[in-house]
């Protein structure tokens, strides 16, 4: 079927128009997003897998990504199982640490007296290494779970309350002049003026607050060794490295790392969403 049209003046035929070049450029730009770190992602493999080969690297010591995915589908029911386990302790230390440094900042930035109080406590609990006081942790609460859960939000909880109080005291002070001239009272305040403008802090605090509470996650695992009933991907790569299986242990640790960017392309889509329409950090810039 032809495409062109008829010119209603001259009745000669015209060509369809052509497709909006800046339309096409973020097509592109969107495919090359994807398409470039595929292919640097399977050369870099590629590479590994013939240097292992070539030098005939016992498995022992650096095993080929063949072995590792092998060795994954072998093993893949105990790997998920405690992959499951290590999501769920990542998932909920996140929600905790959401909401009590979103209800904690948001405290924060209505009084002054109380940041000042409690705000250098938040500060010693960033400072101090999560490795340093598990043990402690493990010693004062009964179940496993719970302690790997405080250990996880301690380390996740920080950028959510700083990033939710500089961002409500980050909002325009000529706005703030204009709610205090309308007469607005502090919810009023609170909804329209300081939520929104905390908006693009938190969710920049959310993107690093999941992959610290995935990193926190797995350090407390690690200080508690294979403690317990059930133990997470942690808990198999050090099994693994007690027992010489350094495929599996790299299997474990794909795992980590796949949990990880999960992490991050899930908050990173969160972001576009919630400030997508209205943010210029997230508006999709033409031409």
């Amino acid at each position: 079927m032809s495409t062109s049209t008829t010119d209603p003046v001259t009745m000669s035929p015209q060509a369809a128009p052509s497709e909006d070049p800046a339309l096409r450029a973020a097509r592109s730009e969107r495919r090359m997003r994807i398409l470039m770190p595929c292919a640097a992602l399977l050369c870099a493999l590629g590479l590994w897998e013939f240097l292992v080969r070539y030098n005939e690297i016992p498995h022992y010591l650096i095993p080929a990504p063949s072995l590792i995915l092998e060795t994954l589908w072998k093993d893949g029911p105990s790997l998920l199982s405690s992959a499951w386990f290590t999501v769920k302790l990542t998932l909920l230390s996140l929600g905790l640490a959401i909401i009590g440094g979103v209800a904690l900042g948001m405290v924060f930035a209505l009084s002054r007296t109380i940041e000042m109080s409690l705000f250098p406590f938040a500060v010693i609990l960033q400072v101090t290494p999560v490795v340093a006081i598990a043990p402690l942790i493990l010693i004062y609460v009964d179940s496993t779970f719970a302690a790997l859960l405080i250990c996880a939000w301690i380390v996740a909880f920080f950028p959510i309350l700083s990033n939710t109080a500089i961002g409500m005291r980050s909002a325009d002070h000529n706005l703030r002049d204009l709610f205090t001239l309308y007469g607005a009272t502090k919810w009023q305040r609170l909804r329209y003026l300081l939520i929104p403008s905390a908006l693009p802090y938190f969710m920049a605090a959310l993107k690093i607050a999941g992959g610290l509470a995935l990193i926190g996650a797995v350090v407390a695992e690690f200080v508690a060794g294979t403690a317990g009933q059930n133990t997470g991907l942690a808990s198999r790569i050090l099994e693994s490295s007690f027992r010489n299986e350094i495929p599996r242990m790299f299997a474990a640790l794909l795992l980590v790392s796949m949990l990880g960017i999960l992490i991050f392309l899930a908050t990173s889509w969160l972001s576009r969403a919630v400030l997508g329409h209205w943010h210029e950090s997230e508006i999709k810039r033409q031409g």
